[in-house]
């Protein structure tokens, strides 16, 4: 199922997949949008490392949570995955379609509330 990425086929995750993989603590989810983007709504898990500073090396490393990629809407996963690509960093794929896909199959964002500074999850 996962492979060692290169740019050219990079494995296209839909949100039904990610879904999955992410209720059996299969994969690190990565985020790679830039911190506002990520404190208005987030997938639930995700770990923030934005584009804009991304370092490969600074990745987690599991071997039983293999990383997939995830933006707003997928290029910039891509853009990711190629940085991955080119330090020798194994990544499992992107989430096609990025947050914008996750929210439109019906899953769950993640925000925080500016009122009470509470986490919410919203479909």
């Amino acid at each position: 199922m996962f492979f060692r990425n290169k740019t050219t086929d990079l494995r296209d995750i839909t949100p039904a997949e990610l879904h999955d993989l992410l209720a059996r603590h299969a994969v690190t989810l990565v985020d790679v949008r830039e911190p506002g983007e990520f404190a208005a709504a987030r997938i639930h898990g995700a770990v923030l490392f934005p584009l804009s500073s991304f370092d490969p090396a600074a990745l987690p490393h599991d071997p039983e949570r293999p990383i997939v990629l995830q933006c707003g809407s997928g290029k910039r996963s891509r853009t990711a995955a190629a940085l991955c690509a080119k330090a020798g960093v194994e990544v499992a794929g992107h989430l096609a379609g990025g947050i914008g896909a996750w929210a439109q199959a019906g899953f769950a964002v993640t925000s925080v509330d500016p009122a009470t500074g509470q986490t919410i999850d919203r479909t």
